[in-house]
C-alpha cells in the first residue's frame, strides 16, 4: 500500500489508535481521538474503556457523537454520572489511563495553548479556551497529542500555557505537584514526537514517505532525533475499511 492510498487525518487516527492498550481507560472527545478510540477497540484493544467528561462511563456510541454531550453516548454506557464525579473521582484520583489532547500550538517541552495567539490582553485570535483539558493534562497517567503539523502549530514557547507539559523541561513539571506523566507521545501527520529524559519533544518515529528535513521545515525550534528514528507501518486494508466502513462512512473528519 502507498501513501496515496490514504489521507494525513487516517494516517493520524491510526497512528494514535495503535498507541492504546487493552484494558485502557481513556478520558476521549469528539472527533479524531473518537475515532481512534473506536478503531483500537476493533482491533487490538476489545476491552478498552471510553469515558466522557460530561459523565459517560464505557461509552459504547453506535454512530459519531456530535460532542461529549450527545445523547448516543448514554445508550449502552456502563454508567452515567456528574462532571464533577468524572474529574473528581476518576481523573484527579488517578483512575484515567490517557487523556487525549489538541491545540493551536504545542511547544518543544509539550504545553499546549488554546486559548490565545499574541499578547493575552490583546491577542491576534481569541481561542475556545480549555475546557477539561487543563485537568487532563496534569492527571491523566499518560496524553497523546494529536495535531497537524505546521510550523506555526510548533513554536518553540507557546503564547499561553493553556495545558501543562513539560512546562521549562527537567523538573518543572515535578515540582508542581502534579502526578500525571505528561505527554508521552504527539501524533502528526508527518511523523511521532516524544519526550526525552529532559522533558523535550524529539522526533522518535517518521510516517511512510515523509523526511527528517520536511519535519523539521514544520517545527519552530531544533530539533533533535532519538538514537534509533524508526518508520511508522503504513495503515493496514483492514484499519482503512474500519474506519471508512464503519466508523465514518459519511467522511466527517476523514
Amino acid at each position: 500500500m502507498n501513501e496515496a492510498a490514504y489521507n494525513a487525518t487516517e494516517l493520524m487516527i491510526i497512528n494514535a489508535a495503535r498507541l492504546l492498550q487493552d484494558g485502557d481507560q481513556v478520558f476521549v472527545g469528539v472527533g479524531i481521538p473518537n475515532l481512534a478510540c473506536n478503531l483500537a477497540r476493533r482491533t487490538h484493544a476489545p476491552h478498552l474503556q471510553m469515558i466522557y467528561e460530561a459523565g459517560v462511563i464505557g461509552a459504547q456510541p453506535e454512530r459519531l457523537p456530535l460532542s461529549i454531550g450527545d445523547p448516543t453516548l448514554v445508550s449502552g454506557a456502563l454508567a452515567v454520572c456528574s462532571m464533577f464525579d468524572i474529574f473528581s473521582f476518576y481523573l484527579q484520583r488517578g483512575n484515567i489511563d490517557v487523556g487525549f489532547l489538541g491545540g493551536a500550538q504545542i511547544d518543544q517541552f509539550g504545553n499546549i495553548n488554546a486559548t490565545v495567539i499574541g499578547d493575552y490582553f490583546h491577542p491576534k485570535v481569541r481561542l475556545p479556551g480549555s475546557g477539561g483539558s487543563m485537568e487532563i493534562a496534569a492527571w491523566a497517567n499518560r496524553c497523546y497529542i494529536i495535531t497537524p503539523h505546521q510550523k506555526r502549530r510548533f513554536p518553540a514557547r507557546v503564547d499561553f500555557h493553556t495545558s501543562i507539559g513539560f512546562l521549562k523541561g527537567g523538573d518543572s513539571r515535578a515540582k508542581t505537584g502534579v502526578r500525571g506523566a505528561g505527554p508521552q507521545a504527539v501524533v502528526t501527520n508527518l511523523c511521532i514526537l516524544k519526550p526525552n529524559e529532559q522533558g523535550e519533544l524529539i522526533l522518535a518515529a517518521l510516517h511512510p514517505g515523509c523526511t527528517f528535513e520536511e519535519v523539521q521545515a514544520n517545527t519552530g525550534w531544533q530539533l533533535k532525533q532519538a538514537p534509533h528514528v524508526e518508520v511508522t507501518p503504513a495503515p493496514t486494508p483492514e484499519e482503512l475499511r474500519i474506519l471508512r466502513e464503519e466508523l465514518d462512512p459519511q467522511r466527517i473528519y476523514i
